[in-house]
């Protein structure tokens, strides 16, 4: 059998108030203005390094295209399936239809 979640009723809960120390002050942080154009710069290098190359691993690529043509690579179609209805489902997850 599985017991409440509730208390039992022979336990004594302990509640008493543990003593704390008070807090130490703490200085405030000076703010730092040149953090920001690094970062904004950095982050926009980024951005145009990685949009001049597309988002694909040609070493992959070529290794899945090389199975194909050997008759290697393993076509599962019920996997298939199952992947496209579940892109589907990601894609617009309110749509009814």
């Amino acid at each position: 059998m599985v017991d409440p979640l509730s208390s039992k009723a022979g336990a004594i809960a302990d509640r008493r108030v543990a003593p704390v120390a008070p807090a130490s002050a703490v200085a405030a942080a000076a703010p730092t203005t040149t953090a920001t154009p690094t970062v904004q710069s950095t982050a926009a290098a980024l951005t145009s390094s990685m949009a001049a190359t597309p988002p694909v691993d040609s070493e992959r690529v070529a290794r899945v295209r090389k199975a194909v043509e050997d008759g290697r690579f393993p076509i599962c179609p019920a996997t298939i399936a199952d992947r496209l209805l579940a892109l589907k489902l990601q894609w617009n997850p309110n749509d009814p239809s």
